[in-house]
């Protein structure tokens, strides 16, 4: 009977030292936690998608209360929540923010089946990823899109399909969040977030290929054949020319379109603008003067 209450008495006291060692340890090593954190990740949008630059929105109402200690939030966005989501955040905060304009992603390639034919068949894993490991795919151009369709599949909000008459990627602008995870997703770098722009028009250059001019006609019949037209027309110097390609500054960008029509390889691509009218001839008089 001695024995069981002395293992009762030894038990129980082992019992009170750890669980007073736990106690001192939860204290001495305990982790604060900001309880703005937990309130600005309820306020983003939850959807993970990394378009902020972090794993997801935890990390993302972390560094936006670091942010806001550091005396600044600039710099950081969320592209699924918008300027919506921000500016709750940053009242949260007790923070101004800037205005941000808002992107979409542009799929800069249109060699389409009509204008790059393909030359060869690739029987392997139908992923962008594995046909640009292989080489150059399917058509002799080593930079436009692999068709696949990595991109569709990285996007969340169903914002980007592929066209089957052209087996490229089309974007719908009304979808889109510009969280840049199909810009990640595609190995030829062919997609970019760029502005919206004034009335949702834009004016960019459809083509990342780096070849010479003669090289890159032969693989496809729209390419940029880097001749430097467009830098010339060009009056706000928003067109630079660089590897054999040209690319257009969004920021200097004033949507004149003169660069559109100086393209002689119909390169450059302007969205959503008016289709100009066409001004009909003027019809002739029928009556005409009878001769005695």
């Amino acid at each position: 009977m001695n024995f069981i209450l002395i293992a009762v008495i030894v038990l129980g006291a082992i019992g009170i030292i750890a669980a007073l060692v736990l106690y001192v340890c939860s204290k001495r090593f305990a982790v604060y936690e900001d309880p703005r954190i937990a309130q600005v990740n309820e306020l983003l949008p939850g959807a993970n998608c990394g378009g902020c630059g972090f794993a997801g929105c935890g990390g993302m109402a972390d560094a936006l209360v670091k942010g806001a200690d550091a005396g600044s939030i600039d710099g950081l966005n969320c592209p699924v929540g918008g300027q919506e989501v921000m500016s709750r955040v940053a009242d949260l905060l007790g923070m101004a923010i800037a205005n941000g304009e808002p992107k979409v992603a542009v799929v800069r390639c249109n060699g389409s089946c009509e204008h790059r034919p393909r030359i060869s068949e690739y029987n392997g894993l139908r992923t962008c990823a594995a046909m640009n490991t292989c080489g150059a795919g399917e058509t002799g151009c080593g930079f436009g899109c692999l068709g696949c369709g990595d991109c569709v599949s990285a996007c969340q909000f169903g914002a980007i399909n592929i066209n089957p008459e052209t087996l490229l990627p089309e974007v719908d602008d009304e979808k889109c969040t510009a969280c840049g995870a199909c810009a990640k997703a595609c190995p030829r770098g062919i997609i970019e977030l760029r502005k919206k722009g004034i009335k949702n028009r834009r004016v960019y250059v459809s083509c990342v290929n780096k070849d010479k001019g003669a090289v890159s006609m032969k693989a496809c019949k729209v390419s940029c054949i880097g001749c430097g037209k467009c830098v010339k027309e060009c009056k706000f110097e928003a067109i630079t020319l660089g590897q054999n390609l040209s690319y257009i500054d969004a920021d200097k960008c004033r949507l004149c379109r003169k660069c559109v029509e100086a393209c002689p390889t119909h390169a450059i691509r302007a969205v959503n603008f008016p289709i100009p009218k066409t001004v009909e001839p003027a019809t002739s008089t029928e009556s005409k003067t009878e001769t005695a």
